[in-house]
């Protein structure tokens, strides 16, 4: 099932994707592509909660605990709930003791995931007020029997990462606080039941009722606990806590800058990339964006395909899709990484990323086991992909910023603008022609950052402050401060959020 849900899902996001490219696109087909992506990501959040609670209730959720830079994924989680915090009105505060440790050893998905459900949550069901993470840290010595009371569904094959992490003396504490309507106490003891859901879930008509059971497992397989305190009318606090320790540094990762990919850097080899991919709309979607981006490209339709054009190309890298007819992605993996040993004299290596629609951690140790560099699971991410080939090939990108010149490095992340510099700016804007604003709101909506420097190109030389500030929001990627100031002065009507199937 997971196979059947996410290759149908991989088209349907990737394309969407790929369509935002085209420069002809007028806001109106923008707007309708986003709505597609909003609820295509949303079916598949959706799909991939129900998954993830059949793996907890069959026992296969492992544990996979890595060194990461909790600063970062702190930062990460707050970026992307901003927007839609300041969209309705709430105060987003993340709030870090100053002696939490920026590097830790725990599992960063599952970490992450938890702070998302959680966040997502308070967000959701608050109307009016604030939304507050907290996050401190206890350096103490931890009693041996704190795990003891772990869920029996948690899987034995964890016992030995759960020691470990038993093992530690130091503790992450963190709190979701929220002033929403609060929860009906006999709601409590059910709140963590999967599929259920409070008063207020069934009245917003949204979700599954399995992102808190997913949270609570997750934060048991951690080594923790998850706990609830609520007052009907005043809100509510979700607290848990990881036992952890805090490490030199984490584990390398390497991030494009956030903004699009627009081409290859010049300078740089004719980088090949072979697709191997059965599923038409999934290799053609591939093909179209490398070719875009301008990598040279090849395709196979199974792996005995892929063997004999790695044989007379040589590809660079290699995306290896899993399940395939006549070879599969695993055995044609096996053979070229055979060849390439028994080759009398030196050759380049190929790097072989596989591509599975898979949820499973099973698979995912055959895959590397088979010989496979790494992996993605569909639907990817077009940054993903982009990502995981300069990982490997070093390769540089062009991005686009037409403000401020192609950008061929990662750039540190830039200081954000104050809100104070905005209120001047403010009143500027009220000059301009109501279609101008309307037009700017729209493009910031829909992070159109050619859109929004070519409208900027239209004010007045005497407003030229207000360009320039508009210049730099974009440059600092706060196109939600944008957004802010705008929609005062334009017809809520024009929100696309109203067209959301």
């Amino acid at each position: 099932m997971s196979h059947e849900l996410r290759t149908p899902l991989n088209a349907i996001l990737g394309f969407s994707q790929l369509m935002t490219r085209d420069p002809s696109l007028t806001l109106e087909q923008q707007q309708q592509l986003g709505i597609i992506n909003r609820n295509g990501e949303h079916l598949l959040t959706l799909i991939n909660d129900i998954l993830e609670m059949s793996k907890i209730e069959a026992g296969w959720t492992v544990l996979n605990p890595n060194n990461l830079d909790l600063y970062r994924l702190l930062h990460s989680v707050e970026e992307m709930f901003r927007l839609k915090a300041s969209s309705k009105g709430l105060n987003l505060v993340v709030e870090r003791a100053i002696d939490v440790p920026q590097f830790i050893y725990t599992d960063e998905g599952k970490l992450r995931q938890v702070l998302i459900n959680l966040l997502g949550n308070a967000i959701k069901f608050t109307s009016s007020g604030c939304v507050m993470l907290r996050v401190f840290w206890h350096s103490q010595t931890q009693s041996t029997n704190q795990l003891e009371n772990q869920p029996e569904d948690i899987d034995a094959n964890n016992s030995q990462s759960i020691s470990e992490l038993a093992a530690f003396t130091s503790s992450l504490w963190f709190e979701v606080e929220d002033t929403g309507p609060g929860i009906n106490p006999p709601e409590l003891d059910r709140l963590f039941e999967p599929f259920v859901q409070t008063e207020s879930g069934r009245r917003s008509q949204e979700g599954t009722g399995l992102g808190l059971p997913i949270s609570r497992q997750f934060v048991h397989l951690m080594g923790g606990e998850l706990t609830v305190q609520s007052q009907l009318g005043k809100g509510s606090i979700f607290r848990f806590h990881i036992p952890t320790q805090q490490v030199e540094e984490a584990t390398p990762q390497l991030e494009l800058a956030d903004r699009r990919v627009i081409g290859l850097a010049p300078g740089q080899p004719q980088y090949r990339i072979l697709v191997v991919e059965d599923n038409w709309a999934n290799r053609q979607l591939l093909v179209d964006l490398l070719v875009l981006i301008g990598f040279e490209v090849q395709t196979a339709t199974n792996g005995q395909e892929a063997i004999e054009m790695w044989r007379t190309w040589l590809p660079h890298l290699i995306w290896m899709d899993i399940r395939m007819p006549l070879l599969d992605g695993y055995e044609a993996t096996q053979r070229i990484r055979a060849e390439i040993a028994n080759r009398p004299s030196p050759q380049p290596s190929t790097v072989i990323i596989a591509l599975t629609a898979s949820a499973f951690e099973e698979d995912r140790l055959a895959i590397l086991g088979a010989g496979c560099d790494d992996f993605v699971r569909k639907p990817v991410p077009e940054r993903m992909l982009l990502e995981k080939i300069a990982q490997y090939l070093n390769v540089q990108y062009i991005y686009a910023n037409p403000a401020f010149g192609a950008i061929t490095h990662l750039p540190n992340k830039p200081t954000a603008l104050t809100d104070v510099a905005l209120e001047p700016m403010s009143d500027q804007l009220s000059k301009m022609p109501i279609t101008w604003i309307e037009q700017l709101h729209r493009a910031a909506q829909i992070a159109d950052e050619e859109m929004i420097l070519q409208l900027i190109e239209e004010i007045p030389a005497a407003q030229g402050q207000m360009a320039n500030t508009l210049r730099e929001l974009v440059h600092h990627f706060r196109l939600e401060q944008i957004i802010q100031i705008t929609q005062a002065k334009v017809d809520r009507e024009a929100d696309p959020e109203d067209f959301n199937i």
